[in-house]
């Protein structure tokens, strides 16, 4: 809220160059904001009294938009990248896999490991959970289990995160 908006009856005012001048109405804090030629900004609303502030609005809201931007370069996005196994997949195949995954998790990635079965495969799903363990062992020099291996329908999921 600013300026007129403000429909306090008491408020706390902090100037121009973050001094406090005390409690005082709502419309006194305007005429001194006016007088100044700057803007009355509510910027602390659930304080009792709320906390106004002396201050150019365009000047305050530039500042929270790079304050926000700078934030946001700041943090760090984590995707997360899925390799597909079959069960009857050979030595040499979760070789490559495990090299694709070995790339992804060293970039920061997560990896999501899953494995399909299809037609008569689905028989044999208990037998096939080797060849997770196997995957999980070719990397675990970069990389935890994070979840466990779990069935969920024709499938068999198990997230890798990058080692701290």
């Amino acid at each position: 809220m600013i300026n007129e908006q403000i429909r306090d009856k008491e408020i706390r005012l902090i100037g121009e160059d973050g001094e406090q001048l005390g409690i005082m109405s709502a419309k006194d804090a305007y005429k001194l904001a006016k007088e100044a030629d700057l803007d009355l900004v509510k910027i602390a609303p659930n304080a009792k009294p709320p906390v106004c502030k002396i201050i150019d609005y365009g000047k305050y809201r530039y500042e929270l938009a790079r304050k926000e931007k700078e934030a946001k370069k700041k943090q760090k996005v984590i995707d997360v990248k899925e390799v597909r196994l079959s069960p009857n997949i050979e030595s040499n195949d979760l070789n490559t896999k495990a090299n694709m995954a070995r790339k992804f998790l060293v970039k920061g990635d997560k990896v999501k490991v899953t494995l399909r079965f299809r037609g008569r495969e689905m028989a044999h799903m208990a037998s096939s959970m080797h060849v997770l363990d196997d995957f999980a062992k070719l990397l675990d020099d970069v990389a935890v289990i994070e979840k466990p291996a779990k069935l969920e329908g024709r499938s068999m999921q198990m997230v890798l995160a990058e080692k701290k």
